[in-house]
């Protein structure tokens, strides 16, 4: 009877360690966790709020690299992100970026437009053309308390 409690033990074990495995493997497949191949790019921002490194950028909603750093510029006082992208994609040197939203209250990333322009960007340039995160707070007190100054200045005249 000891013998097959073993055999049962073992069985049991293996299916266990498989199942460990398996888990495992899916979790960084669908994580789509890879190495930092690519190249890299530079942007300076007024505000990054939302965004950290890590944050997807993406054109036309497809992921196409990732933020690798955030630093701020001591001479200007801006924000430099410093994005990673794929290999295979070439952006035209006009392209813009600006900071997007994922819905009213989701998470940020980058959103890429590229330009027309022929010469593409190399690796270590800076895209010139941003827009900076929008803050839902500002706009909601402007929404507030920019009807109540325009209604206080209708009153006055």
């Amino acid at each position: 009877m000891n013998k097959t409690n073993n055999y049962f033990e073992i069985i049991v074990g293996t299916f266990v360690l498989f199942c460990a495995i398996f888990f495992l493997f899916s979790s960084f497949r669908s994580a789509q966790v890879s190495d930092t191949k690519g190249y890299r790019l530079i942007a300076k921002f007024d505000n990054i709020d939302g965004i950290n490194s890590g944050s997807d950028v993406k054109i036309s909603g497809v992921k196409v690299g990732t933020v690798e750093e955030q630093i701020l510029d001591e001479k200007d006082f801006r924000a430099v992100l410093k994005i990673n992208l794929n290999n295979s994609l070439k952006l035209p040197s006009d392209s813009s970026v600006k900071i997007s939203s994922e819905g009213l209250l989701g998470s940020k990333y980058l959103s890429i437009s590229p330009g027309g322009d022929e010469e593409n960007l190399k690796d270590g340039e800076e895209i010139q053309f941003t827009q900076s995160s929008v803050s839902f707070e500002d706009l909601l007190g402007k929404f507030i308390f920019g009807d109540k100054n325009k209604k206080e200045e209708d009153e006055k005249k």
